[in-house]
């Protein structure tokens, strides 16, 4: 298990989940996504573009390699952003019977000289390309920089000839994939934007970088959360709207999204009397578990 989801024993190696097109839970999950709108606006546009342009204008007008990449810190969604993506592009094209592949680059590597690269060809010479061939298709690349490694800083060490050849690898198949299949899109993510090759960047349609929660953000993600937790626990529903909501919600800036969530399961571990009864929670240990958070995080960065 990985995420939540079952692997599949007859899937290709490579790919750890494929689903139909449109999914209403993915749709929550791009809901569930605090950031700009019009951030959210330009991905999904983004995105339709890559099926309805690319097949009717020769790309030695427009180059488009039907690849975005999303970067970021740890904990800002780009994942589920990524997921939520492949949905809203899918109800944008009503009957287009689209599929998601999810790519595990992790199951790809090898020690084994020349193995890691004949891995990323098979996965998309052909495990890509037979899906492409049923009908539209969106591939989540995640954590890019594994398969994409920047050759550039790339040292002796760890096998580094195959890993180079890997990364020639990926771009070889995007460049062909990229003329046979129009109806063809990459969603690529990355912690380390750094880490990844130049020549993948290069071939982005679009790279948008997911910030941290604002302010505001961080106050719908926290009236969220507990607004949720609320349809179990009631009176924890209601310290959403409660004085010193703002304060809190003040102290989550400087937190991610994942972050902020996990600080509020924190604040109901708080003491074993609330552990016991999670209703018992107060705004005040909200508030300090946010504090301590951003201690946590700061001495983390600071190593």
């Amino acid at each position: 298990m990985r995420d939540g989801h079952a692997y599949d024993a007859e899937l290709p190696k490579g790919i750890s989940r494929s689903r139909p097109l449109p999914d209403e839970k993915l749709g929550a999950l791009w809901d569930s996504i605090v950031i700009e709108e019009e951030t959210k606006k330009q991905l999904l546009s983004q995105a339709v573009l890559n099926f309805t342009l690319r097949g009717k204008v020769d790309r030695t007008v427009i180059p488009l390699h039907g690849v975005i990449l999303l970067t970021g810190e740890p904990g800002t969604g780009k994942t589920s952003l990524a997921r939520g993506l492949a949905h809203r592009t899918a109800m944008a094209f009503r009957g287009g019977r689209f599929k998601l592949l999810e790519v595990e680059p992790h199951s790809l590597t090898s020690s084994a000289m020349g193995k890691t690269q004949r891995a990323v060809s098979d996965l998309f010479s052909q495990a890509i390309a037979e899906a492409a061939m049923s009908g539209p298709t969106i591939v989540l690349l995640d954590e890019v920089e594994t398969l994409a490694a920047d050759r550039s800083k790339m040292s002796l060490e760890a096998n580094p000839i195959d890993i180079h050849r890997a990364t020639d690898a990926v771009l070889v198949q995007l460049d062909a994939l990229a003329e046979r299949f129009p109806d063809l899109l990459f969603v690529a993510t990355s912690n380390f934007p750094d880490a990844v090759d130049s020549a993948f960047t290069s071939r982005c349609d679009l790279v948008l970088r997911v910030p941290l929660p604002d302010r505001t953000a961080c106050g719908q993600i926290l009236r969220d959360c507990l607004t949720g937790l609320g349809r179990t626990y009631p009176e924890i529903g209601r310290l959403a709207s409660a004085p010193g909501f703002d304060r809190c919600a003040q102290e989550c800036v400087g937190l991610d999204g994942r972050a902020i969530r996990k600080m509020v399961a924190n604040a109901l571990a708080c003491r074993q009397e609330v552990a016991m009864d999670p209703a018992k929670v107060t705004l005040d240990d909200v508030l300090r578990a946010a504090q301590r958070a951003k201690v946590n995080r700061a001495g983390g960065k600071s190593k």
